[in-house]
């Protein structure tokens, strides 16, 4: 099952450094049948694309909690064999039975420079918007309006020494 795992660029660096990934409390996101159910319609790979889409969301709140953290959404893209379905937490929520190595690691995708500062500022209000804050979600949305670059595995350390 392809899975997205919402990250930092400080995690991201970890999982370089290490050979796998930690997900915060295990979790990450799918296109589960919940999620499959939560849409009328789409392909696939519209449904991929909003699971990632979930994962990057995440990535703000783990941003907004790093002292200092670089204000760039991560999410990395991994294959793996043994999930939880966690539909009461969310469609497209999932849990991790441990860590995921490397060699399973399917891309990564992150923000350009040029959305930092709307992602920092989308980190500052994400509770603010979850809980209907209009102005919240306008500033979430400004961040959302900027697409993940994507890398391949095998680029990932590259990435890191241009960031």
């Amino acid at each position: 099952m392809r899975i997205y795992l919402p990250a930092t660029i400080a995690m991201l660096r970890d999982f370089e450094a290490n050979g796998e990934f930690r997900a915060r409390s295990g979790t990450a996101f799918a296109l589960t049948p919940a999620l499959r159910e939560a849409y009328a319609s789409g392909s696939d790979e519209e449904l991929e694309y909003a699971a990632l889409l979930d994962a990057a969301r995440a990535s703000l709140r783990l941003i907004g909690a790093e002292e200092k953290g670089e204000p760039r959404r991560v999410v990395i893209s991994a294959d793996v064999e043994n999930v939880t379905l966690r539909p009461d937490l969310d469609a497209a929520v999932v849990r991790l039975d441990g860590p995921v190595p490397m060699s399973l690691l399917a891309a990564v995708h992150v923000d350009a420079a040029e959305a930092e500062e709307a992602v920092a500022a989308a980190a500052a209000v994400i509770d603010a918007a979850d809980l209907g804050d209009e102005d919240a979600e306008f500033t979430l949305g400004d961040a959302e309006d900027h697409e993940l670059a994507w890398y391949a595995p095998q680029e990932l350390p590259f990435l890191l020494e241009l960031l």
